[in-house]
């Protein structure tokens, strides 16, 4: 006899799920419930229809419906919402456009229904036309709305991935735009002073970027809207775009009464069973398993969904085939910039009493010498007692991709800084360094664990008041005329052993370059000249300047 399989949601997860399960069993009857019109549509590339760097509509539409049922003889339903679950009768209940409800039973049920925009109940938010992003239908009315309406000026509520995307898609379109974000930064899963690197860029671009402000209001007026914030600030703009996050549409879950977790989330298991073994959950509704830290975690991402719902169609047909964690990789185009990251950021490790250190290195994305190069900041987090890396950030221009994939195969695989100075990657000069990055990610965080240099990171520095350290900065005459830390003493790194008679013996002394890798140098000069109490400021200036006076 055929096994019945009904999917809740046609996109990534659910999609992934019904193709591979048609592959691993060609006589299921497998159907897919999709209240929209469009199923396995690339979500992730819906902002870029709005600038035109993706031209044609239909390269959003990775697999359309028709597709689905001729190539893979599935059951597709649009425009039909399932609306209950009975699991005890092992059915469901569907609306469809019409009005028509009926039943269906099924073997297995996955629910794939996403996770939906977070749209709070901000005074005057019903009166006003705020659009949000994503599906296909919400980013056609978006579009239709900028050629028909032609707005100068557009405010995104909201500083995460999908709210930077839309305002550098709407900047490429001529509109003047703020991006407003309640927290101190933008992209949550970075660290702040990585985030800092991105908030002088998007500034360079011309866009208002907001921080530490919220929306309090709105209010409609005859030329847009009128955005009032917490701060008492207003900001005036003909297009609102809402992007503050997602949460789990767990409504048809909770019904059912499958078990939620506590940050809101279908709970599952290994196998992304939900406690009703007939009933599984994929994608952005589900809580996983954080790779790094064990803790349970919501982490909307296409890759992991996609795979869930590979791993799902396995266990349907009795394989025996598991989840076994998300390490939270992700990455963003913002304007000129990649910013990319995996595992545990630093707040996450804080707040769980998790103990790490950090390194910062800014490297050349690729041989100095060869034209073009561009700065590459990688911020890596590791176990100092066994070497084990905990996650990375990297922000730059050219190379962050890759870094970031190389860094997270490790992470994947419990590997250690000790790995990273180990991998032998790809080398020529037009595409990297004999020293790739990673491997000087590597070599620096072992610095650490050994003992070879002392590092002082830029929150503790900036706390600290410089009568009571000696500060130096190892730089060039040139570099310093620029910035420098006020109240530092300039000795450049060429002239440190001839100058050490000038430096306290009863003071901190702190070095710093442009980098970090000078103050290393000094650091070692100074160590092996009978100073004791010295500290290397980790990242140097191109570090510590963003995240103090950005």
């Amino acid at each position: 006899m055929s096994r019945k399989v009904l999917i809740v949601g046609g996109v990534a997860g659910g999609a992934s799920a019904a193709a591979r399960l048609r592959r691993l069993d060609e006589e299921a009857e497998i159907i897919i419930f999709e209240r929209g019109e469009h199923i396995s549509y690339a979500n992730c590339g819906l902002p870029y229809y709005v600038s035109g760097v993706i031209n044609e509509r239909d390269a959003l539409l990775v697999l359309k419906p028709e597709a689905m049922i001729n190539r893979f003889r599935i059951d597709v339903r649009i425009y039909s919402e399932v609306t209950r679950v009975f699991p005890e009768e092992k059915a469901v209940e569907v609306q469809e456009k019409s009005g028509k409800v009926y039943r269906e039973s099924y073997d297995q049920l996955i629910l794939s229904p996403g996770a939906a925009p977070l749209r709070p109940p901000i005074p005057g938010i019903d009166d006003i036309e705020a659009l949000v992003v994503r599906n296909v239908t919400d980013i056609d009315l978006i579009k239709q709305t900028i050629d028909e309406e032609q707005p100068q000026t557009a405010a995104v509520i909201g500083g995460g991935f999908i709210g930077l995307e839309m305002a550098e898609n709407l900047h490429s379109r001529g509109v003047e735009t703020t991006i407003i974000e309640m927290s101190n930064q933008v992209m949550a899963p970075f660290d702040y002073e990585m985030a800092a690197i991105l908030h002088e860029h998007i500034f360079n671009k011309g866009v208002n970027l907001i921080l530490e402000d919220g929306v309090k209001s709105f209010a409609k007026k005859e030329n847009g809207t009128l955005i009032t914030l917490q701060s008492g600030e207003e900001v005036q703009a003909d297009l609102i775009i809402m992007a503050i996050g997602v949460k789990p549409e767990i409504k048809l879950a909770k019904e059912a009464g499958l078990t939620i977790g506590d940050l809101g989330g279908i709970k599952v298991n290994e196998r992304l069973q939900t406690s009703d073994p007939n009933i599984y959950a994929v994608g952005d509704v589900i809580e996983v398993k954080h790779l790094v830290t064990g803790q349970a975690a919501l982490l909307p991402l296409a890759g992991p969904a996609n795979k869930q719902g590979r791993i799902v169609a396995d266990v349907i047909v009795g394989r025996d085939s598991r989840y076994n964690g998300t390490q939270g990789t992700a990455i963003a185009k913002v304007f000129d910039l990649a910013a990319a990251s995996t595992g545990a950021n630093e707040k996450m490790l804080r707040k769980l009493g998790i103990p790490h250190e950090v390194s910062f290195t800014h490297s050349n994305s690729h041989a100095g010498y060869y034209p073009g190069a561009t700065r590459l900041s990688i911020k890596l987090i590791f176990d100092r007692s066994n070497g084990r890396i905990l996650g990375a950030q990297a922000v730059g221009a050219q190379g962050a991709d890759k870094r970031i994939d190389d860094i997270a195969g490790l992470i994947r695989h419990q590997g250690t800084v000790y790995d990273l100075q180990e991998l032998e990657l790809a080398y020529a000069p037009p595409f990297s360094a004999a020293k790739d990055p990673v491997n000087m990610a590597g070599y620096v965080a072992e610095n650490i664990i050994n003992g070879d240099v002392r590092m002082i990171q830029w929150q503790e520095l900036s706390k600290l008041n410089a009568k009571d350290i000696c500060i130096i900065d190892v730089r060039d005459e040139e570099e310093r005329r620029a910035k420098f830390i006020p109240g530092s003493l300039h000795i450049p790194i060429d002239n440190l052993r001839s100058r050490l008679s000038e430096l306290p013996h009863d003071k901190e002394i702190v070095v710093y370059c442009e980098i970090g890798l000078r103050g290393y140098l000094a650091y070692r000069i100074l160590a092996q000249h009978g100073f004791t109490n010295v500290r290397n400021l980790s990242g140097g200036w191109v570090t510590y300047y963003p995240a103090v006076f950005g």
